[in-house]
């Protein structure tokens, strides 16, 4: 007794004529079902290739479509043929022209020997399913589906949509219960026989014609009907993407392979030579004398799929960027915004840089643009200071920004001008410490030498932007690192939260600061925003200066910060 092939080829026919002599080598006799669409001149060709090889045979062709019943008539054919021409098969094994054996065939041979009424075919019911990508579980049995889901996919959802409207439900074949499973399947004959004589078949097959992805569904429930024992899994290693997709093997899955110690795999290369070579053409490379076991493989294939679906923390991939919330964190590192500290300190970025050991930035999002550290124009990644550039994708930016710079933590300033800034983006972002001195921007304006009238309309447009700019850090949805702090409670006693803020990013942490930076000289500050007042402009996000202590760093009302965890 032996096995027999039924191989389903429908490109790659130089691959598929390698594969059928290696099975045939072992005593195996191959069915060749090649699809319809292959042109005649390639198919006789093919033909003529294996004609010196008396056990191979080829079957009546049927045009094969994905999620068509083209498939179930080529396994159906190519069964039939084995069973009528080579009665020493006890096994019929299903495979593809894409298969490839990874171990000796003879170990196949004696596995199945030892098991000679056991049939090898994944079939689960519809409830017990977790692998259906796109719906469609139970429905794939109670509706019609006359056209092709790939070619007319419009005409496909519209009839579904038509159906489910008027309540249309098919009628199941009594005795019948649903299941699906892998098309690659090894039956015995008894139970192949059985499902292809039954005397119901007719009925069986025009009910399955109208089922969606009928290959994977036909032999799957009629082998519950005969079977007098299942093994519920196959014997062909395939492996799906999420989206359903086969992954297809390479050559740099040579030890992956080997270690899945399964008899065949689906999907290979077709110019994947070094694996044609390693399991077809040298004995050692095979694997050998081990239960088959893809589970020991699912691991990698886990993280591939975790890989491919969330990618890298911060790192925006072809396959999800256009996708808000698909992203795998927003950003890939921690990094730090500072908003009103270089107005109100002298020369505050090079004091940040040297007492945090941080790279600190100006401000990022200025209008005339980036302001990268030490005056750069191009940064890590070949960005540029561009504000064009910047523009057209601000989260884009800062995302690469904080990539390219990975592994050094990135600070930059922040202000109520830098309208470009995407303030949303940053207070959803987990890894954004944002430390604001709200009410700052009035002290370049206080210094300025402009006309009153100017400086008031001035004031009046940034206290709106970034007032506007405090509702999105104050927000519920926030998940940044959030201070804020007035002016006048800030300079009440600057270095607690300089040190709290210092302590935080890390680095230089435990160094306890020694003095603050420079603060600008505030003398007159408290009358400059009584001026503001009295001529129709209230400020009051710097919070309570008094007129007789303006430039003493001693507000009437000091509050404590504002602090969102």
């Amino acid at each position: 007794m032996t096995v027999g092939i039924v191989m389903l080829v429908h490109t790659a026919l130089d691959r598929a004529e390698q594969v059928a002599r290696h099975w045939t080598m072992a005593g195996c006799p191959v069915v060749i079902h090649v699809d319809a669409a292959v042109s005649a001149k390639r198919y006789s060709k093919f033909v003529k290739s294996l004609k010196d090889n008396a056990l191979v045979e080829f079957c009546t062709r049927h045009k094969c479509e994905w999620g068509a019943w083209g498939l179930v008539a080529a396994a159906q054919s190519g069964s039939e043929q084995i069973l009528a021409n080579f009665p020493e098969v006890r096994h019929v094994y299903l495979s593809s022209g894409s298969c490839l054996p990874l171990r000796p065939v003879q170990e196949l041979i004696d596995y199945l020997e030892a098991r000679p009424r056991t049939d090898f075919i994944e079939s689960a019911t519809t409830s017990e399913v977790p692998w259906t990508v796109g719906g469609l579980s139970e429905e794939r049995f109670t509706l019609r589906f006359p056209f092709s889901w790939k070619r007319n996919r419009y005409l496909f959802d519209r009839y579904v949509e038509l159906q489910r409207l008027v309540r249309f439900k098919r009628k199941i074949p009594k005795g019948l219960v649903p299941h699906m499973g892998s098309q690659w399947w090894c039956l015995t004959r008894q139970t192949l026989s059985a499902i292809l004589e039954d005397p119901d078949r007719p009925d069986f097959d025009a009910y399955f014609k109208k089922v969606w992805i009928p290959d994977e569904s036909y032999f799957q429930t009629l082998a519950r009907l005969y079977s007098t024992k299942i093994e519920s899994r196959s014997l062909t290693l395939s492996k799906f993407d999420f989206q359903g997709k086969p992954h297809i093997f390479y050559n740099d899955h040579l030890q992956l392979l080997r270690r899945s110690d399964c008899f065949v795999a689906r999907k290979i290369w077709p110019r994947a030579g070094k694996l044609y070579n390693a399991f077809l053409k040298s004995p050692e490379g095979a694997i050998k004398m081990a239960e088959p076991n893809p589970a020991k493989i699912d691991r990698i294939f886990a993280k591939a799929v975790e890989r491919r679906t969330r990618g890298r923390p911060g790192l925006f991939m072809q396959s999800r960027f256009p996708n808000d919330g698909w992203e795998n964190g927003m950003t890939c590192g921690r990094y730090s915004v500072f908003q009103g500290f270089s107005d109100l300190f002298e020369d505050f970025e090079p004091w940040l840089a040297k007492a945090s050991g941080t790279q600190v930035h100006g401000h990022l999002f200025a209008p005339h643009r980036a302001e990268f550290s030490g005056g750069q124009r191009v940064i890590n990644g070949a960005l540029s200071d561009s504000p064009e550039i910047r523009d057209y994708n601000p989260i884009a930016f800062l995302a690469s920004v904080i990539w390219n710079t990975r592994g050094e933590r990135q600070c930059f300033q922040l202000g109520p001008n830098d309208e470009a800034a995407p303030i949303w983006f940053l207070a959803k972002d987990p890894n954004a410490q944002i430390s604001v001195i709200s009410g700052a921007w009035a002290v370049p304006l206080f210094k300025s030498n402009q006309n009153f009238a100017d400086l008031r309309r001035e004031a009046a447009r940034l206290q709106n932007l970034e007032s506007e700019q405090l509702k999105v850090l104050r927000s519920p949805y926030c998940k940044a690192r959030v201070r804020i702090w007035t002016m006048a409670e800030f300079i009440e006693a600057p270095m607690e939260p300089l040190q709290s803020i210092i302590d935080e990013m890390g680095h230089l942490a435990l160094r306890r600061l020694s003095e603050a930076p420079r603060m600008n000289d505030l003398t007159g500050f408290g009358q400059f925003l009584q001026n503001l007042k009295n001529q129709g402009m209230h400020p009051y996000l710097m919070g309570d200066f008094a007129v007789d202590h303006a430039g003493v760093n001693n507000p009437d009302k000091p509050r404590k910060p504002y602090l969102v965890q």
